[in-house]
């Protein structure tokens, strides 16, 4: 029989938007037992606002959430999944151990200029990625996967692979999909 806790690392360089959000969003629709936290490789060391001001308007809990490392998770994880580029390339420390990693990219929303408007689009966007990536993984049959690392790791890649939107500073919204070849 799975065991019924699982616990999810969101990973990103600085911890202070994508992965605060992943984090927040998954603990806001998570079966018991199972949890996510956050950490950066090069932590910030503080969220930025708009997230939390963005999960506030969501109706998710925003208290106790902070930028930190890596190197100060309170329990190993067993699943890493990386929503930065800079994130994805690097190693994990070696106290990590054999964690089951996946990669789940979205642009960062505290590069977006332009009007305040234009910001809060972009960490929007980025919220509706993650939040939609969150959804198809918590619909997995997740106690079956438990068990099946290799079919939960091809499940997480294809999660992370589906079409999302990008935010652009000059030409508001595209739609992107990641297809064989590249991007289109």
């Amino acid at each position: 029989m799975a065991r019924q806790t699982m616990n999810i690392l969101f990973l990103c360089t600085g911890n202070s938007c994508r992965s605060i959000l992943a984090e927040a969003t998954f603990n806001h629709l998570a079966p018991p037992g199972w949890k996510a936290m956050s950490a950066g490789s090069q932590p910030t060391g503080q969220v930025n606002p708009r997230s939390l001001a963005l999960l506030a308007r969501e109706g998710i809990a925003t208290d106790g959430y902070r930028s930190k490392s890596w190197d100060d998770l309170p329990v190993t994880p067993d699943i890493v999944v990386t929503v930065c580029s800079s994130a994805a390339g690097e190693t994990c420390p070696a106290y990590l151990g054999p964690v089951l990693r996946t990669h789940w990219g979205v642009d960062d929303p505290a590069h977006a200029t332009g009007t305040d408007a234009e910001i809060d689009a972009a960490f929007a966007l980025a919220y509706r990625a993650l939040r939609a990536r969150i959804e198809a993984f918590l619909a997995l049959p997740l106690a079956e996967l438990q068990s099946d690392r290799p079919r939960l790791k091809a499940e997480l890649d294809r999660i992370g692979a589906r079409v999302h939107g990008v935010a652009t500073p000059s030409s508001g919204f595209q739609r992107r999909s990641r297809e064989p070849g590249g991007f289109r």
